[in-house]
């Protein structure tokens, strides 16, 4: 059984182990290792102040109370009018369960329900699985790219998507 709720001052935790475990397995290929042990390690621990902020909308997604993906998003920065998803991840242990999916359609539910008729978002070239899963979810590359440092000096290619919510 799939609930999605918002993130509460206690899911920081939760969330961070998240991130963790899906950008581990994920992205840290494309990274040295110590770099890579460091940000899993980051991605731990700063959920709790991204929940206290308050300038995102926090999705948790759970199955059977076990909570297994997130997603945050807020107005762009660089897109006005257009809300952007800044963070979807789903932890390993939920890939091809069908809860990512299902945080999707209640991200963009509250997406049209903040008022917003687009949604954008970015994701590495070189991540084919994402890309597939945006992909599913009627999102369509808008032939927009950039560079992003994750820290490392060693920046990485970044497609943009987006779709009407």
């Amino acid at each position: 059984m799939f609930d999605v709720r918002h993130a509460g001052p206690y899911d920081g935790d939760i969330l961070g182990e998240i991130h963790a475990a899906a950008w581990e397995a994920a992205y840290a290929p494309f990274f040295a290792p110590g770099f890579a042990a460091h940000a899993v390690q980051s991605r731990r621990t700063r959920w709790h102040e991204r929940i206290a902020q308050g300038t995102a909308t926090i999705l948790v997604a759970e199955v059977d109370a076990r909570p297994l993906a997130l997603s945050a998003f807020s107005p762009s920065s660089t897109r006005p009018g257009l809300a952007e998803i800044h963070t979807f991840y789903s932890h390993p242990d939920s890939w091809g369960s069908g809860v990512a999916a299902v945080l999707m359609a209640e991200t963009l539910h509250c997406v049209r329900k903040d008022g917003f008729a687009l949604v954008h978002l970015w994701t590495l070239r070189d991540t084919p699985q994402s890309r597939r899963f945006y992909g599913k979810c009627g999102f369509t590359e808008c032939g927009t790219t950039r560079t992003f440092d994750f820290g490392d000096g060693n920046p990485l290619d970044q497609v943009e998507y987006e779709r009407a919510c």
